[in-house]
């Protein structure tokens, strides 16, 4: 069962008796159906009755209902207005676009815009990369979607995958301080998107794909880094790899173990998983077995075979040498690291309890991680998932922030392996050694020395980059 938390909370107004045993109540009968009162504002007071906001952390809607209802029973009490705070959160959207500059008479007017602006724009006409310097060009990322596979919730299009889109921005000016512009097309086709990012391209320094179902986003992003002169980003896929990297590096010298010697079990053959398994070869991985819905990756599966899936196939190339077949549970017996970007609760307890000595569990899936990571804990030496309330989450945030402050900064025109490799070595030692252990092997995504580090180390190898292709 899930546990109340603030992205499930509500705040109800409701008037009670003034009586000193009230409020104790009252949060002793949303105690009793498993809620949890975080606040209690009292806005009006009189001499019988008082008015008051409770803040509630629930475990959902059909929850907040059942909270709300047995308050509703405390002798007294009425109810009033209820609100989802994680809707208030997003009334009127989460971004807006500011002047940094005053516009306060005519003189302001003539430079920010006509006739001053003029001899800025034939400027950039004679000399483009001025663009760089001269306009917003130089810090700005497009965040750009489709709306085919947001979040877990699948294709519900581009207009619902707004509020992800602007939460993306919205983390890109905290944590970097970029300018990012939520990007939302109605199209499908691969081709359509690609020539309309193509024709959006010169306002931004970089790009970021986001939310686009597999396997499109394989040929779109391959077009876009081929065709454009600014770096591409799939943040599901390279973002999520870099991250994943860099924790199973430290869960690694948790457990004493190395990259090369280790069974890697993953779940997952979509954006993600295919993804993490070409970072994970690229740091040392040589036993590697992937399974899908469908069981256990191998060239002789027939929907490999057959060549019609170039994803599974390009997968069945590159692991499983031993050509294991059968289930993920089977593949798992003797494991000793399990990577899950797949979908919730298909392994439990008794199946992390089959792997070897010192296993380490990285159940990503969101927000229903593969295995219960109470129950993998029991059995794992290491457990990670994607939630924030439970240690060691595994968070896109520790990324994609850096990176692309990194590639702005080195006015870099491609992304390749090499700048995720100098991400991922750059995040997972953030953590110090006198700091590692089971419980922290990643960084929270406060830490203020992680998007710092990232960067650095993007900037830094870019840079090499360019100097060693000049």
């Amino acid at each position: 069962m899930s546990v109340p938390s603030v992205s499930n909370s509500i705040t109800i107004r409701l008037e009670l008796p003034s009586r000193i045993t009230a409020v104790s109540e009252i949060t002793t009968a949303v105690s009793d159906v498993g809620g949890m009162v975080t606040a209690v504002d009292i806005s009006e007071s009189g001499t019988e009755r008082l008015q008051a906001d409770l803040t509630i952390a629930t475990r959902g809607t059909e929850h907040a209902a059942e909270v709300v209802e047995a308050i509703g029973k405390v002798h007294g009490v009425e109810i009033g207005r209820v609100s989802d705070r994680t809707f208030l959160a997003h009334l009127g959207g989460k971004l807006e676009v500011k002047s940094k500059l005053p516009i306060r008479n005519r003189d302001d007017l003539s430079l920010v815009y006509t006739p001053g602006v003029a001899k800025i724009c034939q400027a950039i006409a004679d000399n483009p990369e001025d663009a760089r310097t001269l306009t917003i060009k130089r810090n700005t990322v497009a965040v750009v979607t489709d709306g085919s596979a947001v979040l877990g919730l699948g294709d519900i299009g581009p207009l619902a995958a707004l509020p992800v889109m602007e939460g993306k921005a919205a983390l890109f000016k905290r944590f970097a301080d970029i300018d990012a512009f939520p990007i939302c097309l109605d199209a499908h086709d691969a081709d359509e998107i690609v020539r309309i990012v193509k024709a959006l391209s010169p306002g931004f320094a970089g790009i970021n794909l986001e939310d686009i179902s597999a396997p499109r986003c394989f040929y779109i992003e391959a077009r876009l880094r081929e065709e454009l002169d600014i770096p591409v980003f799939h943040d599901d896929q390279h973002g999520t790899a870099i991250v994943a990297l860099a924790a199973l590096t430290n869960a690694l010298r948790v457990v004493g173990k190395e990259m090369a010697d280790v069974k890697i079990v993953m779940s997952g053959a979509g954006a993600a998983g295919s993804a993490i398994i070409r970072l994970l070869l690229r740091a040392g991985a040589r036993n590697l077995v992937v399974a899908d819905v469908h069981g256990v990756i191998h060239a002789r599966r027939a929907d490999v075979a057959s060549g019609s899936n170039g994803n599974l196939a390009w997968i069945a190339s590159q692991t499983n040498q031993g050509l294991e077949t059968g289930t993920l549970r089977e593949a798992l017996a003797g494991a000793d690291v399990f990577i899950g970007v797949s979908a919730g609760n298909i392994l439990t307890g008794d199946d992390i309890a089959t792997m070897n000595t010192d296993a380490i569990v990285f159940a990503m899936a969101n927000p229903v991680p593969e295995v219960d990571p109470t129950e993998a804990s029991q059995h794992a030496t290491v457990v990670a998932t994607g939630r924030s309330d439970f240690a060691n989450q595994i968070n896109n945030v520790l990324v994609f922030p850096g990176v692309f402050r990194g590639l702005l900064d080195a006015r870099s025109e491609h992304i390749d392996d090499d700048l995720l490799m100098a991400a991922a070595s750059a995040l997972a030692d953030v953590v110090a050694p006198d700091e590692l252990n089971p419980s922290y092997i990643i960084p929270s995504v406060f830490n203020p020395e992680v998007t710092k580090a990232v960067a650095k180390a993007v900037e830094e190898t870019a840079r090499a980059r360019q100097e060693s292709r000049s």
